[in-house]
């Protein structure tokens, strides 16, 4: 074989060696970008109703495959913050206690729309979290899907859902013994969907109920996001 011949190989090698190298690479990229996680923001609300001014800010999820890996699962991230201008209501000094725990915890499941109401005003939020079905211009109230007493906006919470079905997932809510203005935060909430097989969607709900001698209610929903 001649220099040149010899040459010539040995470039030939350090090509073939290169495509193999940016093959490899690539292949990684495609399989980092199609794990990775998707931010999705979404956009603030306000909504007026009798005695209450209920806002929105600063939503987000953050979606994720479920580390059980088996295509039927998945996982949001969610948070945000909802605030409330309450006027107008008589005040509560002797606050009930739900189910013996102390009246800041979420409560008990007796109110509406995943409400958490036991004897005083209150503001309640959370998800709808639905398979195969379009939650968009959802306003019925379905089965819930966790014990609301034990909730916490560090916990995280798994939803089994079936095809076709929605359930309410409550997230936090306060007491609201008189007027004034009312805050509930949820930073990161794990929110943790199984046995879904087809897409997954959600949407914030937030309910403000106002008990006493003229009662009201004002529900807020927030924007329909996908979970996958």
């Amino acid at each position: 074989m001649t220099i040149e011949e010899k040459s010539n190989q040995r470039h030939g090698l350090r090509i073939a060696g290169l495509g193999a190298a940016l093959a490899v690479a690539v292949g990684l990229l495609a399989t980092g970008v199609a794990s990775a996680d998707t931010f999705i923001p979404l956009p603030d609300g306000s909504k007026e109703g009798p005695n209450a001014t209920v806002t929105r800010t600063g939503e987000s999820a953050l979606v994720s495959q479920s580390l059980a890996a088996n295509g039927a699962g998945r996982v949001a991230w969610v948070s945000g913050t909802v605030t409330v201008d309450v006027r107008g209501i008589p005040e509560v000094t002797d606050v009930p206690v739900a189910n013996g725990a102390p009246s800041s915890t979420a409560g008990i499941n007796n109110g509406t729309n995943a409400s958490t109401t036991h004897g005083v005003s209150r503001v309640s939020t959370g998800y709808i979290v639905g398979c195969q079905v379009d939650v968009t211009g959802l306003s019925a109230s379905p089965s819930f899907s966790a014990d609301s007493s034990s909730i916490s906006p560090s916990l995280g919470l798994t939803v089994p859902l079936n095809s076709g079905e929605i359930k309410y997932v409550p997230v936090t809510a306060k007491d609201i013994p008189k007027d004034g203005v009312y805050a509930v935060q949820y930073q990161n909430a794990e929110l943790q969907v199984q046995k879904c097989g087809g897409f997954a969607q959600a949407r914030a709900y937030t309910v403000v109920e106002i008990v006493g001698n003229d009662y009201s209610k004002t529900v807020m929903y927030g924007a329909p996001f996908s979970i996958g």
